[in-house]
């Protein structure tokens, strides 16, 4: 119900430096409401690895997941500033724009950027 979708967390990244990200889609069976949430960590060498973690974790609250994509952030909590860029080779490029409207609503006083560039 409402409790376990807001003991999901719209945003969990790592607070510094620069690794892979991915944007997933939850939806409930039977529910009209999908919810897409942003993970990121340095700890994953490839964008699966996050999603491979994630996805045990929602199925357990009920949801299914989809991977809508992926790309990478760079993360400096002491300028207040992500960037979002770059694609995953498995899952293709995120929407970098939904993930930075989501990611505004975590960290409402950064500066957030996305372009397409792969660095």
């Amino acid at each position: 119900g409402a409790a376990a979708m807001a003991a999901v967390r719209d945003v969990e990244i790592d607070p510094e430096g620069t690794f892979k990200y991915i944007l997933v889609r939850l939806q409930r069976p039977g529910s009209q409401e999908p919810r897409d949430i942003v993970r990121g960590t340095k700890a994953a060498e490839f964008h699966n690895h996050i999603f491979e973690k994630v996805n045990p974790e929602m199925e357990k609250l009920g949801y299914e997941c989809k991977c809508l994509g992926g790309g990478k952030m760079d993360h400096n909590s002491k300028d207040k500033k992500i960037r979002v860029f770059g694609l995953s080779t498995g899952y293709g490029k995120a929407d970098h724009s939904v993930t930075v409207e989501i990611l505004k609503k975590a960290y409402p006083d950064y500066e957030i950027t996305w372009s397409d560039d792969k660095k």
